[in-house]
């Protein structure tokens, strides 16, 4: 047979690669992780749908009524079908204010992850190829940011950025907010990616660029940056639900999203003072739809953490 007559061997597509790598291969075979993926995958789309599939706008005061207030879940006696997991004090309706809490709570919880990512890879890039004086002080001030509670720290930034700026717009609020949070994550990302980075500048592929004279920071962005990420997502996939976590508890003590824009913490934290009253559902909904997203996001860094590991192949 003729080479010109030999059938062309078709590439295969990216989905195809992905359904043959190793990683779909150990997800497809962890019912922990595939669990984990679906409750996560609800309270996003719930969350990010929440304009046209919750039942009602729960921040919409003209459609508020005060009636309604602290009716029980359809299920006990006194529910009503149009508010399914009841209302709170002021007539809104639980199951819609999760998804538009879990909304905010998901942004700034994604936002800060990116935000700390972004520092703490190019401070611990910067400090493990350069090394000297450069690595010692990156280092030290890490070591300084780890001996204070990183919620004290965020407390702190999002107090004294509420003090200076108490007539705030809600997006300069978010703002300060995430920014307090990253504060507190990069720490991690700096250290793992200059450990990771001390062990590839020593690498032949590093030496030979630097001996055909590429710049140092092309180096250190187009070949070591590459060969460091793969700890970085998982240690961020973790981190999503401690950023969340941390938003909840500063919400929480009254110091996180606006009262306009209530998060899952502020939800929480309204409903408290109702709880030994007899109207838990009040915080107790908030609550579970707090520990079902830091739960699974958790369990997903938890596998991803195994599958990337080689020595537990």
């Amino acid at each position: 047979m003729s080479a010109a007559s030999t059938p062309a061997v078709r590439a295969p597509s990216r989905w195809q690669r992905w359904a043959d790598s190793d990683l779909w291969f150990s997800f497809t075979r962890s019912p922990t992780a595939m669990a984990a993926a679906v409750i996560a995958l609800v309270c996003v789309l719930g969350a990010v749908f929440a304009n046209w599939i919750a039942p009602h706008n729960p921040f919409d005061l003209a459609t508020l009524d005060l009636t309604d207030a602290r009716l029980p879940p359809v299920w006990l006696e006194g529910g009503s079908s149009k508010y399914l997991l009841g209302t709170d004090d002021q007539g809104r309706d639980i199951l819609s204010a999760l998804m538009y809490g879990s909304r905010i709570s998901l942004f700034v919880g994604l936002a800060s992850v990116a935000l700390s990512m972004l520092i703490g890879v190019a401070l611990g890039l910067l400090s493990g190829f350069a090394g000297g004086v450069v690595d010692a002080f990156i280092m030290r001030v890490c070591d300084v940011m780890l001996s204070f509670p990183s919620i004290l720290v965020a407390l702190l930034i999002d107090g004294v950025g509420r003090a200076l700026f108490p007539n705030a717009h809600d997006t300069l609020a978010f703002s300060v907010l995430v920014f307090a949070i990253a504060l507190t994550g990069w720490v991690q990302y700096a250290r793992t990616v200059r450990g990771s980075t001390l062990v590839e500048r020593n690498k032949e592929y590093v030496q030979a660029a630097r001996v055909i004279g590429v710049a140092p920071w092309r180096v250190m962005f187009r070949h070591v940056l590459p060969n460091v990420l793969g700890p970085v997502l998982v240690l961020a996939t973790i981190q999503i639900a401690g950023a969340i976590i941390t938003e909840a508890t500063l919400s929480f003590l009254g110091v996180g999203v606006p009262p306009t824009s209530p998060s899952l913490g502020t939800l929480i934290r309204i409903g408290q003072d109702f709880l030994f009253s007899g109207e838990w559902w009040i915080t107790i909904f908030p609550g579970v739809m707090l520990v079902l997203i830091a739960l699974s996001v958790n369990l997903l860094g938890d596998w991803l953490r195994d599958a990337l590991n080689p020595r537990l192949r």
